[in-house]
């Protein structure tokens, strides 16, 4: 089947995200899509893995032909490949798959006779797809028939990565004899030679590798969540990946069956909540109506008024406490006065003690992340970010904002403890109900940190007013004001390799913030940030 125009129009996103342009990898596209039998999967399978490697084998065996000033009846290596075939009349059956219990090892077209053999020659220089238990044994060290070994015979002579991320096996020199490092961090690096104008070899000082890791979850996620670095940044971010949040030390968060009320669940429903002719008891906490469709979208009304709140808080209803848990933390002897927390509205799923299934349309948050994310360097000069391989309807849950589960006064501390660049997320404070109690025990103020602990939503960048992305708290297993999960979902549609952001609400204001403001490079034209300079000259 042929594919569309939005996916032809993905492969060249992807492309550009890599610094290649679409002039350069339209006829790449297009020779391999031929070569695949116009099996458009193979293409964009593992985020364009085979696609890039036909590419860059292709600029390396342009640079060869240049050194030999182009000599005729020397074509390229893919280019006199297929002439061999047509001279033969062999076929190439792509892609060649030996299947493992962990994964698939997938050869390119001139690695793989007409007989389905593997040249092992050729395939000395085949990079392995993650999670791998194959590899390929040096040349002159066997026959064709030999030409895969398992990893348990070759794991003394030739350790693995057994973290599960792609690593790249390129021979020791290329061509022309240059030496090819290889990472022993987990990372894939694809180190490509350098030439200038002339021909004359560039230290590889001058171009960093591409860092690529195929899952920084540890598997840990439905669904796999690359991180891919085009510029070359030396050092990968240093934290756990946690699919949930965790309590760090003090947290008060009492979840059993036996706090939940009938009347806080619906234990006689089953099947599916939203099929049923009445809402459910659950529902109650959204004055009585389901605010997720049946795709699993949320409902206009619903995610218009959460937007409402995040761009307009000094309009929207606030509660203060007695007694602030953030001022307290400052000053314990003396506090200041509550600034005063916006009163949210929240989202009640149905949990355990219900009678409905996990497919209940009413669970969508706990079902985790379903959609393919990507952790990349951002270009503009903000760090890591996050950015989604696929098209997001409007109203979309996307992921859950995941760390340790920590009281205020040990944020705090912990705030106070480490230096700026040891910082490299913004804590989010679980405030939604605190105006509710005079006097607020300080194991009950929560927050959350993802620095250490944390999952895919660490990385996503701030946006002054106009994010694609907007935090809702969402409450599943406890209904407990005190805690709850802070969930992702989008205000528009947002289309692939979009970069994700939300607004962190940040005062630029606050100088008594535990977290100094950060110099805000949102790029939106209604920065708050760009604002505040404007207003002080």
């Amino acid at each position: 089947m042929a594919p569309s125009k939005t996916q032809i129009a993905n492969a060249f996103k992807a492309s550009k995200a890599l610094g290649i342009s679409t002039e350069e990898i339209r006829p790449v596209l297009r020779d391999l899509y031929k070569s695949f039998h116009k099996n458009w999967e193979h293409i964009e399978a593992d985020n364009y893995r085979v696609l890039f490697d036909r590419y860059f084998e292709m600029q390396e065996n342009k640079g060869e032909a240049e050194k030999r000033d182009e000599r005729p009846g020397k074509a390229v290596h893919l280019a006199e490949e297929d002439q061999v075939s047509k001279r033969t009349g062999s076929s190439f059956e792509l892609p060649l798959k030996h299947s493992t219990h962990s994964g698939n090892v997938q050869f390119p077209r001139h690695v793989v006779s007409g007989n389905g053999r593997v040249h092992p020659e050729r395939a000395s220089a085949v990079s392995l797809t993650s999670h791998t238990n194959y590899f390929m044994k040096p040349k002159n060290e066997g026959s064709t028939n030999d030409a895969i070994v398992s990893a348990e015979q070759t794991s003394m002579r030739r350790p693995g990565p057994m973290n599960g991320s792609a690593r790249i096996q390129r021979p020791k020199t290329d061509s022309n004899g240059a030496s090819i490092s290889r990472p022993m961090n987990g990372a894939a690096r694809i180190q490509r030679p350098k030439t200038d104008s002339n021909g004359a070899s560039i230290s590889r000082e001058d171009k960093k590798p591409i860092i690529y890791k195929s899952d920084i979850t540890k598997s840990t996620e439905k669904v796999p969540i690359s991180l891919v670095d085009d510029v070359g940044i030396e050092s990968l971010p240093k934290f756990n990946y946690i699919p949930q949040n965790i309590i760090y030390q003090n947290a008060n968060l009492n979840i059993s069956l036996s706090r939940i009320a009938d009347e806080d669940c619906c234990p006689d429903c089953f099947g599916d909540c939203l099929s049923a002719a009445f809402p459910c008891a659950c529902a109650r906490e959204t004055g009585g109506e389901f605010v997720y469709t049946p795709e699993g979208l949320l409902k206009e009304d619903f995610l218009s008024n959460r937007m409402a709140l995040v761009r307009e808080p000094d309009k929207q209803p606030h509660v203060y406490c007695q007694d602030c848990p953030i001022e307290r933390s400052k000053n314990e002897d003396m506090p200041e006065k509550c600034k005063g927390h916006v009163v949210r509205r929240f989202i009640k799923e149905c949990w355990r003690k219900c009678g409905c299934d996990m497919q209940c349309g009413n669970r969508v948050v706990q079902r985790g992340i379903s959609c393919k994310l990507q952790v990349f360097w951002t270009p503009q000069g903000k760090g890591w970010g996050v950015r989604t391989l696929e098209v997001l309807e409007k109203g979309s849950f996307v992921c859950e904002y995941v760390g340790e589960i920590m009281t205020n006064t040990e944020l705090y501390e912990r705030n106070m403890e480490s230096t700026g660049s040891e910082r490299h997320t913004y804590p989010v404070t679980l405030d939604a109900d605190w105006g509710s109690e005079q006097i607020l025990r300080d194991e009950d103020a929560l927050c959350l940190d993802a620095t250490l602990h944390g999952n895919v939503a660490r990385f996503i960048n701030h946006r002054c007013f106009d994010a694609n992305l907007v935090d809702i708290p969402v409450q599943v297993e406890t209904p407990d004001r005190h805690y709850y999960h802070l969930a992702f979902f989008t205000t528009r549609k947002v289309n692939a390799f979009e970069e994700l952001n939300w607004d962190y609400g940040i005062d630029f204001d606050d100088e008594d913030h535990p977290i100094e403001a950060f110099q805000c490079s949102c790029g939106s034209p209604f920065c708050r940030n760009i604002n505040r300079k404007g207003k002080q000259r």
